[in-house]
């Protein structure tokens, strides 16, 4: 971040270690939902291993096309899906996935509206990998520009607020 003049970033998943510092501003779990007509034509699933028997929508900016992972005790394991379909962004997932093509697996904030609304239902929920933590990260140790500060101020409890309404 110091190499590139980089005052901020949004760091989604475990930090390293590092000499950045990190504000912790909530987590996003990785979810799997289909529409209830979906579910109410083919069943739900039970556990990860059910998903070898239902249409899958593989959004590849988050997992593999071929697996998704699941917690597994303290671990995780991967299971094999069948992708009837493969798209690059959320939106196009979720898309496919409230018009009844299968199941997807795309990240809390970017479904609970439709969540809350009915348009999707969570599945598997027992079986979700452990939440990504979200911070804002910085290179600043001692004193903060002013910039800096003032931005930290205002985005860090919008989006702690933001984060905890992707909730259903």
């Amino acid at each position: 971040m110091i190499e590139e003049h980089i005052d901020l970033a949004i760091r989604i998943g475990e930090l390293a270690n590092s000499s950045l510092v990190a504000i912790r501003v909530g987590s996003i779990r990785r979810v799997v939902c289909a529409s209830p007509a979906y579910l109410a034509e083919h069943g739900t699933p039970k556990t990860p291993n059910d998903l070898a028997a239902h249409s899958c929508i593989a959004f590849e900016g988050l997992t593999s096309p071929a697996t998704w992972t699941f917690a597994a005790g303290k671990t995780e394991r991967a299971v094999r899906i069948r992708s009837r379909l493969r798209v690059n962004t959320a939106e196009a997932a979720i898309d496919a996935a409230v018009a009844g093509v299968g199941m997807t697996r795309v990240l809390s904030y970017q479904i609970a509206a439709a969540v809350r609304s009915g348009t999707l239902c969570p599945v598997l929920e027992a079986f979700e990998p452990q939440p990504w933590p979200v911070n804002l990260v910085h290179a600043s140790q001692g004193l903060l520009p002013v910039k800096l500060r003032a931005f930290l101020d205002f985005a860090a409890p919008r989006l702690r607020e933001r984060l905890a309404q992707a909730t259903w």
